[in-house]
């Protein structure tokens, strides 16, 4: 307790700022306790040091009695100050948050105003519009509503037309009017709007065509229209003014095959006027862009194969591919004139070489790139997907020449899908002026008729799609015409089935179907050599393997059959009728668990195949 007290005394506790009242108090009475122990020593050797010191002692512990209550309102202060400096650390803290979200709103308006700039100048340097301008017209034309807006919003529609009606895989222009609505934001300090600077920048780094041009009145109620733009030479065309609307068609025309090389070529075949599209091809090339040359190219091999020169298409073709060597379109109509000419080996290699070059598949070639492919080697899981992607991309019509609803059609009934195939056939209304598609219809429901054993019906069919069928359509569709031989034959008609053969173009399918007849007809010697001159014909496709296959498998000639069905099965991986006819082939010998795993496989490729189906259930009670 001494040492305590005295350690008060000497001030070696004052450094305790946060000393609570307790603790002086405490103080104190050790102060008291201490100096009643010194007096009480001290008196015992002289009262009056004993005083002084009771005194002294005494005074201490006034003192440290002031210094507590000191330290209790210390202590208050303190803990006010505290609580201020809190409020301003908040205070702080709010401010540098207020701070830095504003520099982030700052970072971020500049940025957005850096992208937009961006944005504007991408737009510039990759402006390719037609704009059409208004047109001037006279007062009289005026009076009954045919100002310059009103001409030319006629020739834009008609230019959005001729657009529409032009389904290719090729870019295209964006059709405009100058007088469209635009943004009217203006930019601070330089009193312009968005899009003023935008079409500033378009002008200056842009590759925009503006067409403008007059109606003039002329004598004895005659107009001309006029169409001019800096890009090209004006053209007039003449008229009675009640032909104007004509006179602003072949405006449209005129100005489209000259912003639109590619696509008007392209317009001119959809129209059957190949002559035109080929004159138009040869006129044009040498002037051309050279990163358009090879869509010329392709076109205009589309154009004379139409006419019947597939040869000449097939040079064509090749001289595309040469420019452009990742031209995959060009590749897909190389195939498909290769595999009509009697080269289907050819056609199968060219594709092999077109997945080679887009690095595989999936590569850079899209999936209906490779549909020529998939119809030589039977993989119809892919067509039928590459046909309905087509089609959802481009308004279920899709990219092809006539509507892609009628292919699907066909692979379904391939696929033994019969009752989708009707439902696809139900969705297709092609317009009477459109020919090639009136005749695929005939053909796909002859098709139809066929798997369904209505053998008449399909020989109908097949001679109203030969009626109806231009030169494009006859000439490009594979197998199209031999199996009019089988349904000759079948309907009793031999006579017929081998005129089919005497003039038809040698091909794998008239091959085949050829030595199937020779089979059914018991010429099985014959039909033997029929069959291997298609399998020597195409060898890497698996077609003439399979008619083989099923013709070994007729005549109980199991191991033969099996082998060549396999041997199908090997190049056409993806096709259901091999795995049939193997599992009909094991199911015969009795090997119930290899038929059923054949069977299954055939199910995935093949799920709506009723007789399929049926001859799954039948193996499973062996």
């Amino acid at each position: 307790m001494a040492e305590a007290g005295l350690g008060s005394i000497l001030g070696k506790e004052d450094d305790k700022s946060g000393t609570e009242t307790e603790e002086g108090t405490a103080a104190s009475s050790s102060a008291e306790a201490f100096a009643a122990a010194v007096a009480a020593i001290a008196s015992r050797q002289d009262p009056q040091v004993a005083r002084d010191t009771s005194y002294f002692l005494k005074k201490q512990a006034r003192v440290l009695e002031i210094q507590a209550e000191h330290l209790v309102e210390e202590h208050e202060v303190r803990i006010q100050h505290l609580r201020n400096l809190l409020k301003e650390e908040s205070l702080r803290r709010f401010g540098l948050r207020l701070k830095v979200a504003f520099q982030i709103f700052i970072a971020c308006v500049a940025s957005a105003l850096g992208i937009g700039a961006i944005i504007l100048l991408r737009d510039a340097f990759a402006a390719r519009d037609l704009i059409i301008e208004p047109f001037e017209a006279p007062v009289a034309l005026e009076g009954h509503g045919l100002s310059g807006k009103t001409l030319a919003s006629s020739l834009l529609d008609e230019l959005r037309h001729l657009q529409s009606t032009t389904h290719a895989n090729v870019e295209h222009r964006t059709l405009s009017q100058s007088w469209s609505e635009e943004v009217k934001l203006e930019i601070p300090e330089v009193g312009i709007s968005v899009g003023e600077l935008a079409r500033t920048l378009r002008a200056r780094f842009g590759h925009d065509w503006h067409i403008a041009g007059d109606v003039v009145a002329l004598e004895k109620d005659q107009v001309a229209f006029t169409v001019r733009s800096p890009e090209f030479e004006s053209k007039t065309f003449s008229g009675p003014a009640s032909d104007l609307p004509k006179l602003i068609t072949r405006a449209a025309e005129y100005v489209y095959s000259q912003a639109e090389p590619v696509l008007w070529a392209y317009y001119l075949t959809f129209q059957d006027r190949d002559q035109e599209a080929v004159e138009f091809c040869k006129t044009t090339f040498a002037g051309a862009d050279p990163l358009v040359r090879p869509y010329l190219l392709n076109v205009w091999a589309n154009a004379v194969t139409s006419l019947g020169d597939n040869h000449r298409g097939i040079e064509l073709y090749r001289a595309a591919i040469r420019l452009k060597p990742d031209y995959w379109i060009a590749y897909y109509n190389l195939q498909l004139s290769l595999s009509t000419t009697a080269e289907e080996e050819a056609a199968w290699r060219t594709g092999q070489a077109m997945k080679h070059a887009a690095g595989g598949r999936p590569g850079r070639a899209t999936e209906p790139d490779f549909q020529i492919l998939d119809w030589l080697t039977y993989d119809l899981p892919a067509l039928l997907a590459s046909y309905r992607t087509d089609a959802e991309r481009n308004g279920g019509v899709g990219t092809m020449s006539t509507n892609v609803g009628v292919n699907t059609a066909i692979v379904q009934v391939f696929m033994h899908d019969l009752s989708g195939a009707s439902l696809t056939l139900d969705t297709v209304k092609p317009d009477p002026s459109d020919k090639r598609t009136t005749a695929m219809v005939s053909l796909a429901r002859a098709y139809l008729a066929s798997e369904r054993g209505d053998r008449a019906l399909a020989l109908s069919l097949m001679e109203a799609f030969w009626g109806a069928a231009t030169p494009a359509v006859s000439s490009q569709w594979i197998g199209s015409f031999c199996p009019v031989a089988i349904v000759e034959e079948a309907s009793g008609r031999p006579e017929k089935a081998d005129e089919v053969f005497r003039t038809a173009e040698k091909s794998l399918d008239c091959l085949r179907f050829r030595a199937d007849i020779l089979a059914a007809r018991g010429r099985w010697d014959e039909a033997q050599t029929a069959y291997e001159q298609a399998v020597a014909y195409a060898p890497d496709l698996p077609a003439g393997y399979y008619s083989w296959g099923i013709a070994l498998l007729k005549h109980k000639e199991w191991a033969a059959a099996l082998a060549k069905l396999t041997a199908a099965h090997k190049r056409g991986p993806h096709w259901a009728d091999p795995l049939k006819a193997i599992g009909d082939v094991l199911a015969a010998q009795g090997r119930k668990k290899e038929a059923l795993s054949a069977y299954d496989q055939a199910l995935k490729l093949a799920p709506a195949w009723d007789e399929l189906h049926r001859a799954r259930e039948h193996a499973r009670t062996l």
